[in-house]
């Protein structure tokens, strides 16, 4: 695994332990935060993934864009399409007025997040 490559999993490994922290804490939790990170998890591995072959991309948050981009390195990939769609409205909705994640929303947020990160740590040849 490249250097950046590490860094990027590394992120995303960060995103993962605060999206779980925040869904499972009894005083205070944050869904909306735990939603936020669950998404930025998603986008961080498949950015890695992009990162490792060498797939230029730009900066979005649009989770299926950057799964179309990572098809031709994976393209047995596709079956994450429903989660990464799903887990794309968290990047910006919950973080302005307006939106407030729910309890359950959370837990369907790191639900998604927990499947597409094992699927990408596999990929890597990582342990979930």
């Amino acid at each position: 695994m490249k250097p950046i490559t590490k860094e990027w999993v590394d992120k995303a490994e960060g995103d993962w332990a605060t999206a779980l922290r925040e869904v499972r804490a009894r005083k205070n939790p944050s869904f909306d935060s735990a939603c936020f990170h669950a998404q930025q998890c998603a986008e961080k591995y498949l950015k890695a993934r992009l990162q490792e072959a060498n797939i230029a991309f730009t900066k979005t948050h649009d989770l299926v864009k950057l799964l179309n981009m990572v098809s031709q390195a994976e393209p047995s990939w596709s079956g994450l399409r429903n989660a990464l769609l799903a887990l794309t409205d968290f990047a910006v909705n919950y973080r302005y007025p307006g939106y407030s994640a729910t309890k359950s929303e959370a837990q369907t947020a790191v639900g998604h997040c927990r499947y597409v990160r094992r699927v990408i740590r596999r990929t890597f040849g990582l342990s979930s």
